[in-house]
């Protein structure tokens, strides 16, 4: 029994969000990283910090409605992707799952037989 509770305990950090629920993330630090990011290659950031937290608020909140609507394969694609490239943010898996949304709902093209 200690066992599996502690095979349980160690494999929570890799566990996929509970029921399909939408990642939490903190704009405040996605913000911050974006700007740490921008001085270390020495760029001037795309955005105010202010600018890139209404941005994040906002997507998350448009987000909100898509992600449990959309299929727990397309969520997690997006979740999964965006955390390998390091880019993890509302924006990033607002954009993901715009993405896989226009694509299954795109009319498929039909090939001319020759």
């Amino acid at each position: 029994m200690k066992r599996a509770l502690l095979f349980a305990v160690l494999l929570l950090p890799f566990a996929p969000p509970a029921f399909g629920r939408m990642p939490e993330l903190n704009p405040e630090k996605i913000c911050k990283a974006r700007e740490t990011t921008a001085k270390i290659l020495r760029s001037v950031p795309m955005q105010s910090h202010e600018d890139c937290v209404h941005d994040e608020e906002n997507a998350k909140q448009q987000l909100g409605s898509l992600w449990e609507k959309s299929p727990a394969s397309v969520r997690r694609l997006c979740e999964s992707d965006a955390r390998a490239l390091g880019t993890l943010s509302y924006l990033d898996l607002l954009t993901c799952v715009q993405t896989a949304e226009d694509i299954k709902s795109s009319p498929k093209k039909e090939t001319a037989k020759q």
